[in-house]
């Protein structure tokens, strides 16, 4: 072993059913559990969250990936937008590109124009930037041709 394992990627949202509208329904995330709120929670300090805040904890899984990715609401204190350029991004490999850009669009999320992948051993894709509703960003790709 390496000595590191990747657990789950993590996204601060405002409101947990609104993500999940984005996440579970047009992603196709699956939500593992979803944990109460918690005010000894270890994140108050490491997201340096007030601790007048009240935090939600849902973890997502996939169909092959178990709790790869979190989010984490918090409500009762204002979330200032996340200052530009952005610093973070999940990637993620999509079936159906086309599904997922018509679901964003439906719930008003930006979608980025689409661009040609090329990977580094040459295959082509499809890549698009999608904007969830917290401003966190979520880059979705398919491949379409071998090298």
């Amino acid at each position: 072993m390496s000595g590191v394992r990747f657990q789950r990627g993590n996204h601060v949202v405002a409101d947990l059913d609104r993500a999940l509208a984005f996440y579970r329904d047009v992603l196709g995330f699956e939500v593992t559990f979803t944990l109460p709120p918690n005010p000894d929670s270890y994140s108050y300090p490491v997201f340096d969250v007030p601790r007048e805040a009240v935090m939600r904890f849902c973890v997502l899984s996939t169909a092959t990936q178990e709790r790869v990715m979190a989010l984490t609401e918090i409500k009762g204190v204002d979330l200032s937008p996340l200052p530009h350029p952005r610093r973070s991004a999940i990637v993620l490999e999509v079936e159906d590109p086309d599904a997922v850009m018509a679901g964003a669009r439906a719930l008003d999320l930006t979608v980025y124009p689409e661009e040609v992948l090329r990977t580094k051993d040459g295959r082509l894709g499809r890549e698009i930037g999608i904007v969830d509703a917290d401003d966190n960003l979520i880059v979705i790709y398919t491949i379409t041709g071998a090298a």
